[in-house]
């Protein structure tokens, strides 16, 4: 817990010892979460000296129960089988990683350690009380995460994290987190809150009272970062209860708060110091703030404490930071590619698509050209979902609430859905398909012939998201998902969740994205019992190792209904988005008690056991009208059995993969989906005809062709053609007419295709415009039986139909 503290800190500690460690009346906050009374942030605030003291009093008894501790050997085991000797409550992982390389130890960020036999009694689990959202991690397995100059406790694996990693990346954002932190509340002398990293960088809220921050204020904060960064002060943890807690951060009312909120009493939580900053942290950090050798302020915003806009106005800044300026250098020239691939400009440029805040905030407006890639998208996925057996349904696009109390929708997602009355009764604007899709299933008797049964559907979905969280098309509030439901038998769900994950990899293998796997499992707020989750994430499981890819997982991220699949693809940047998922529920069947026919019974069993009415307005057990479905399992009848549900998005959102295609290829789209294909050129005036003729010709074999008619140069249309990223340009003339041909130009060729037969081009593009699914069937072979076993099975099942009919 040792560290060299910063003169100034000193300073404040005789300050304090002086004074008295205590603030003579500690600002607060009110009843209704607001701060009370006014404040004007100076540097240097008073509340640093009474933290400054507290901590040294607090970590010279940390230190002294350390010392006291008793040191005895233990085996450190690495990745590799190695195993090395140590000391509990002494070595630690970074002294593990100097005694290997020293380039290592400059290299690795954090430890992953799990103990593999019983510890030392160190300190009761603390609770994380620096977050504004629940602690997801209180079922984390053995293995955790470690500072690298925090003692082992015992014998244990240790694996060393470098920054390429995620977690040493979200490690590395969170210590520079801190960095910020105390240049922040070192030139303003305001109110830290929460400063977490983020998936590109991290951020620091900050309570200024009335003074707001902007961008001539970036050069001073990185200026105290430098300071921070060149003195290399170390990270130092300390266990602490929640009394010391809230007498270590009297002095400001936001962290007492959280404290108030998250730590219960008797509980332990942990703080970390850097320099001069004191602030709540569950950590892990780096080993010192000489680590952080790249930083750089990006941005600046408003935020509210707590995310609700009842509370104070704090203000935000955003950071990111690297272990080498060269890697921030290559940041820093994505963003500015990112900049000039950005969607929303691009769809501008190219007359895809506008939003008007004014009349309908958040729901997309497509001109002609941005709806030819809107149904393009659907047409491809149309065109695979009849190759892969898929059936596409229409429903409601409102419904009653009692449909989504019966799927849990209303008690977990009421907020984010748009509600409105009618003559008293409750309704809601659809935001998702799978309730609707079980009400198709239930609609009639199902035999276990009819599984797995593939259904899917474009319906139009509204979610009522917030206004600060709308962007572009990446988060709207009104969209269309390839949404696909199948329900299927228990023994079908290793099949047809590989061939789900066959789907999305074909998909994306045709847009040339990279992506990556993970599971993520049961959250803490989950409906059904563990041992349904158990079984649903096993088959999860099976399917994700037969898919020969790497995956991993994501600990506690799963819907509340069941585990998922998450697909992160990666466009031409390198930058990650969440678009495809595969997602398996054993809840919904349940709560909607849908079943199927196990074995042949009679009509009249049959009949008796049909889901939801046989006539308009006649509900059983089984209807969503009913209300809201009972805890208690449905009890089947003998012969019948629970289909399991499989949702499946690949695209996600249309409006979504829309945005993200648009920056992956730049704005310049692949033939088959570009909505600008070709522009037909006149050399002059008496080509006009013929110009019309091509264009003609093109269009009415489904290609999307434009011809110029206008009174500019040759080369001036030319131009403007390759600017708007037509993919071909066919420039025509009189001798291209008596021949009956076309001057071909390619987009990204420098120089001219030549002379084409026009006839010939148009056969050409038609089959460059049918990318796999799009593409002519193949013509089917003459009928043969295949072998004497399927004949078998299919007089079997000839014969039972018969017998049925």
């Amino acid at each position: 817990l040792a560290g060299a503290a910063g003169p100034r800190v000193v300073a404040l500690r005789a300050e304090a010892a002086a004074a008295g460690t205590a603030l003579a009346s500690p600002p607060q906050l009110g009843p209704d979460g607001r701060f009370v009374g006014d404040f004007v942030a100076k540097p240097e605030p008073a509340f640093l000296a009474q933290r400054a003291a507290t901590w040294d009093r607090l970590a010279t008894r940390a230190r002294a129960q350390l010392e006291g501790r008793p040191k005895e050997k233990i085996e450190i085991t690495l990745p590799d089988g190695s195993v090395k000797e140590g000391l509990s409550w002494s070595t630690t992982p970074l002294e593990i990683a100097e005694a290997i390389s020293k380039r290592l130890a400059e290299a690795c960020v954090v430890a992953l350690v799990e103990y593999t036999g019983p510890v030392q009694a160190g300190c009761t689990p603390c609770v994380a009380a620096d977050e504004d959202e629940d602690d997801d991690d209180a079922e984390a397995s053995n293995a955790q995460l470690w500072d690298l100059t925090r003692p082992f406790e015992g014998s244990c694996k240790l694996e060393l994290i470098k920054f390429d990693d995620p977690r040493g990346r979200d490690t590395f954002w969170h210590s520079s987190s801190h960095v910020l932190g105390a240049a922040l509340e070192s030139k303003f002398g305001g109110l830290l809150t929460i400063g977490p990293s983020v998936e590109s960088g991290f951020y620091y809220d900050m309570y200024l009272g009335e003074r707001r921050l902007s961008e001539a204020d970036f050069p001073a904060i990185e200026q105290g970062v430098k300071r921070l960064q060149k003195s290399d002060q170390p990270f130092e943890r300390l266990v602490i209860s929640r009394e010391e807690a809230l007498e270590l951060f009297e002095g400001n009312p936001f962290k007492v708060d959280l404290i108030r909120r998250k730590v219960v009493p008797g509980a332990l939580t942990t703080a970390y110091r850097c320099g001069e900053l004191i602030d709540l942290c569950r950590g892990p950090h780096l080993p010192s703030t000489g680590r952080v050798k790249a930083f750089a302020v990006m941005k600046n915003s408003s935020a509210y404490w707590l995310g609700s806009a009842d509370n104070d106005s704090l203000q935000r800044i955003y950071g990111v930071s690297f272990p080498s300026a060269k890697e921030l250098k290559a940041h820093q020239t994505m963003l500015e590619q990112a900049k000039e691939r950005d969607h929303r400009r691009i769809g501008k440029q190219q007359d895809l698509f506008f939003f008007n805040a004014m009349v309908s905030p958040g729901s997309c407006f497509w001109t002609s050209h941005g709806t030819k890639i809107y149904n393009r998208l659907q047409e491809l996925m149309r065109a695979e979902y009849r190759n892969r057996g898929f059936d596409e349904v229409i429903t409601p696009n409102i419904y009653s609430a009692n449909i989504f109390k019966r799927s849990g929708h209303y008690q977990n997602y009421k907020d984010d859905m748009y509600g409105f009355k009618v003559e008293g009764q409750e309704w809601f604007l659809k935001p998702m398909n799978c309730p609707g899709h079980c009400v198709v299933f239930d609609s009639k008797p199902r035999s276990y012939r009819e599984l797995p049964m593939r259904m899917a559907s474009f319906g139009v979905l509204h979610r009522n998201e917030l206004s600060g969280t709308l962007s572009g098309l990446t988060r709207v509030r009104r969209f269309q998902q390839d949404d696909a439901h199948i329900f299927c038998r228990e023994d079908q769900i290793r099949s047809e969740v590989s061939s789900a994950l066959q789907f999305v990899f074909d998909i994306y293998d045709l847009f040339g994205f990279e992506f990556s796997l993970s599971l993520s499992t049961r959250p803490k707020k989950a409906m059904g019992s563990e041992e349904l989750w158990q079984r649903a994430e096993a088959q999860l499981t099976e399917a994700l190792n037969a898919s020969g890819r790497k995956w991993a997982i994501n600990k506690g991220d799963g819907a509340f209904y069941g585990p998922k699949i998450d697909i992160q693809l990666q466009d031409a940047l390198g930058r990650k988005h969440q678009c495809g998922t595969v997602q398996l529920d054993f809840q919904l069947p349940l709560r909607f008690n849908l079943k199927y026919q196990t074995v042949r019974q009679g009509a009249e069993n049959m009949e008796d056991s049909a889901g939801p009415a046989d006539a308009e307005g006649e509900t059983s057990e089984a209807d969503p009208a009913s209300g809201a479905a009972s805890d208690a399992e449905p009890v089947l009848q003998p012969g019948y059995a629970r289909p399991v549900i499989l949702h499946r998005a690949i695209l996600g959102s249309v409006e979504r993969m829309t945005g993200v295609l648009a920056e992956h290829f730049a704005g310049k789209w692949p033939f088959w989906l570009s909505p600008r294909q070709c522009m037909v050129v006149p050399v002059s005036e008496d080509a006009r005809e013929y110009a019309s003729y091509v264009r003609e010709a093109l269009h009415s074999r489904g290609l999307h062709a434009e011809v110029n008619l206008g009174d500019g140069t040759l080369n001036k249309k030319v131009r403007e053609a390759q600017v708007a990223q037509f993919n071909y340009i066919l420039v025509v003339g009189k001798e291209e007419e008596e021949k009956m041909t076309v001057n071909l130009r390619q987009r990204g060729e420098k120089q001219p295709l030549g002379e084409r037969p026009l006839a010939e081009l148009v056969e050409q593009l038609e089959e460059e415009n049918r990318p796999r699914a799009l593409r002519r069937p193949k013509r089917l072979e003459p009928f043969r039986r295949a072998a004497p076993t399927l004949v078998v099975e299919i007089n079997a099942a000839a014969s039972a139909t018969a017998a049925e009919e």
